[in-house]
């Protein structure tokens, strides 16, 4: 049987008793084309079954460096392998070929995304303006306490909300600011000046001011639904023109990318953002890498 033949047949499998999805068997048919017609080249012939059977480890990487070549990322290459493996899972158990060299290959990992930071100006024009989306002075002081704490802090939208009344940090004093992050974990997160005092603004007029109550309040007098302060960034960036991954999250990653850019080392960072393994922090030295690349080209003539 040729291998086409092979493809063929485990394309049919997959369809009638798999019951894959059309778009499922067209990807995999793609995927699996892409390699017999690299091995077709690489063996100096189409293969059949018995060559298929025979490949090395040393052949299926040349064709994983033929898709990097071509500039398919590592989650492409994973993806292209996986759909191999399954056609060989199918031919060890529809033909009896077996190739055990495709154990040999370790997964092509793929990269974390960069955490996409706003600029300095950027960020402080959130934290500083936001209340502008809002004629009700009580709305428009939330919301500047809101982001300021998250610019200011580094805190997820949820550990924000999370926050009671009797948790914010106020002006004339420097405890520091106690969040429960994710797996329950607490950590101490220094307060800036700044944001005790607009904390102290959205206190003032602060519905309920009890202890027990929900530091951020929503329209209904519950806690703050994160849809909501998500939408009111939204509209507030498409209004002054900011990028569009100007987000509530996207604070947390520029109060990490500032932090990192005016000398702060990694571990302190971590403490900070409460990330449990370092790796995880260390994405952002890519970014403040990415920034210095970008002012070189802008800058270098010879770029």
């Amino acid at each position: 049987m040729t291998g086409e033949a092979a493809v063929a047949a485990f394309l049919g499998w997959i369809a009638a008793e798999r019951r894959a999805s059309p778009l499922t068997v067209e990807a995999y048919g793609g995927d699996l084309s892409v390699f017999l017609g690299f091995m077709t080249q690489h063996l100096g012939g189409p293969p059949d079954l018995a060559a298929l059977g025979a490949l090395r480890a040393a052949d299926f990487r040349a064709w994983l460096a033929h898709l990097a070549g071509q500039g398919l990322t590592n989650a492409s290459r994973a993806r292209r392998l996986s759909a191999v493996r399954s056609f060989f899972r199918y031919l060890a158990r529809r033909q009896g070929v077996t190739n055990p060299a495709l154990g040999l290959l370790q997964r092509p990992r793929a990269r974390a995304p960069v955490p996409r930071a706003l600029s300095v100006g950027d960020a402080r024009a959130v934290a500083h303006e936001i209340g502008e989306m809002h004629d009700a002075a009580a709305l428009s002081a939330r919301d500047v306490a809101l982001f300021t704490l998250l610019y200011g802090c580094g805190l997820r939208i949820s550990e924000a909300l999370a926050l009671d009344v009797r948790d914010a940090p106020l002006p004339g004093g420097d405890a520091p600011l106690r969040v429960r992050g994710k797996g329950g974990k607490e950590r101490i997160v220094p307060v800036l000046p700044a944001v005790r005092e607009a904390m102290a603004a959205w206190l003032r007029l602060h519905p309920r001011a009890e202890p027990g109550a929900p530091l951020f309040l929503g329209a209904r007098g519950g806690r703050l639904d994160p849809a909501v302060a998500q939408k009111v960034l939204r509209e507030f960036r498409r209004l002054n023109g900011l990028p569009e991954h100007a987000t509530p999250h996207a604070l947390r990653h520029s109060f990490a990318t500032h932090l990192l850019a005016g000398g702060a080392d990694l571990r302190s960072i971590q403490d900070l953002l409460g990330h449990a393994s370092l790796s995880t922090t260390q994405r952002y030295t890519s970014v403040d890498e990415a920034a210095l690349l970008a002012v070189w080209r802008r800058a270098h003539p010879r770029a």
